[in-house]
């Protein structure tokens, strides 16, 4: 059974408890980051993602969903079968995490955990690490697969079905990018803004760095959107600049039972396209926006 919502978040004795009693189903621990990082500490039985494979990196749009070739590669490569509990985690609070488990909800795998605080909350409960290269690089450690790739497109949402959704007033937008990026005073594509009516919580407010990059509260966050103009009504869309960033708000929407998706064209498509609506201010703290 996939996990619910109130499943997916875990904390460090939890996902130690769960790789020991990893008996009736697989768990593996997936460190998405840097293989500098990764070879310096991460989980007992660790896979590695470089951050590069889960984008397609083509310009502008450089955060796309790869090709199903390209999926296929990576998942078959850390030994994911459709029956694997992946246990998602980072260094950096959550945004690539959040962005595999976004990938795993595209291609239909549902058996996932993210580890609050990821790899800063382990070391900081000094929990068992290994070191040096990745798994893969230690045969006997976890075998190849043959992943299947089935991509539902359900979970996507394309630049010309997000102009649709925002004329009919049908989705909220939750822009997890920088107060800065979202008023348009920082530009970094060819067009400055936001989408009409995005709310804006940047991804970093969700973070708690006094408690090694852990979540902050749930219900917090439910308030603070709420507070925005975000309450779950209505389907919600997040995006940043390419989908990095906006993995964590997808996921702590997912925890917060939303009706989610991200658009991985993010504002790297949006603002690089002329035929796209665009807002400057900063609306979602009172502020009147300009067309």
């Amino acid at each position: 059974m996939p996990a619910s919502p109130n499943d997916i978040l875990l904390q460090t004795d939890q996902v130690a408890a769960l790789l020991d009693s990893q008996k009736s189903q697989p768990v593996l621990p997936v460190f998405v980051g840097s293989e500098a990082m990764f070879e310096q500490a991460h989980l007992p039985g660790s896979a590695h993602i470089a951050p590069a494979a889960l984008v397609c990196g083509h310009a502008p749009a450089t955060g796309k969903l790869p090709d199903a070739d390209q999926l296929a590669h990576v998942f078959s490569a850390i030994g994911l079968e459709p029956n694997t509990i992946v246990v998602a985690y980072d260094d950096e609070g959550g945004g690539w995490a959040g962005r595999l488990l976004w990938t795993l909800d595209v291609v239909g795998h549902q058996h996932y955990r993210y580890l609050d605080g990821g790899l800063l909350a382990w070391l900081d409960d000094q929990r068992d690490i290994e070191r040096g290269r990745a798994s893969h690089a230690n045969p006997g450690t976890y075998a190849a697969s043959e992943y299947p790739i089935n991509i539902d497109s359900r979970q996507l949402v394309s630049a010309e079905q997000l102009i649709a959704l925002l004329e009919q007033h049908a989705v909220d937008i939750w822009d997890a990018r920088s107060a800065a990026e979202y008023s348009g005073d920082k530009a970094v594509a060819a067009r400055a803004g936001h989408m009409p009516g995005a709310v804006n919580l940047d991804w970093l407010e969700l973070i708690d760095r006094s408690r090694a990059l852990r979540l902050k509260p749930l219900q917090h966050i439910r308030a603070t959107l709420a507070a925005r103009g975000i309450n779950g009504a209505k389907p919600i869309v997040t995006h940043c600049q390419t989908h990095h960033r906006s993995g964590l708000t997808y996921l702590v929407g997912k925890l917060l039972g939303f009706d989610i998706r991200g658009y991985d064209g993010s504002w790297s498509e949006w603002g690089n396209r002329s035929d796209t609506p665009i807002e400057t201010g900063i609306a979602a703290t009172g502020v009147e926006t300009h067309q």
